[in-house]
């Protein structure tokens, strides 16, 4: 399934598709990146994830979710949703919950910030007000 407005695409090969998480990714996204941003979420295989991470990031593993800047106001996002479904329990987080909160993580990464003690704060600070109301 295809969902697309202005700026963001959404796309789920197999399966239905929330357009409630749709509403909620394009909150997101224009509280992180800006009205202007152009972003394409991919919700692929553990395959297609895997492939991705070794080719462009070097990694032999499969990945919850892998984020790629194209440009400044541009960029996509790649979940592997059957990872993060078995990840949530670690992060106790219900499976909707923990797929919000990677969200939230790509789109920190889009914004360019690395992993480390403010894109932390940041995080927690957005999951807080999206997603813990």
């Amino acid at each position: 399934m295809f969902l697309e407005k202005e700026n963001l695409i959404v796309n789920r090969k197999n399966g239905t598709f929330d357009k409630a998480l749709f509403s909620f990714i394009d909150k997101l996204r224009k509280e992180i990146l800006k009205e202007k941003y152009s972003l394409s979420v991919n919700f692929i295989s553990p395959k297609e994830a895997k492939v991705l991470n070794e080719k462009y990031r070097n990694k032999d593993y499969t990945p919850n979710i892998l984020s790629f800047p194209l440009s400044k106001n541009e960029g996509e996002i790649f979940i592997c949703l059957s990872v993060a479904k078995k990840e949530a329990k670690e992060f106790s987080l219900s499976y909707q919950d923990f797929l919000k909160l990677l969200l939230v993580h790509g789109m920190l990464h889009l914004k360019g910030l690395d992993h480390g003690d403010k894109m932390d704060r940041q995080e927690k600070e957005i999951f807080k007000k999206f997603v813990l109301k």
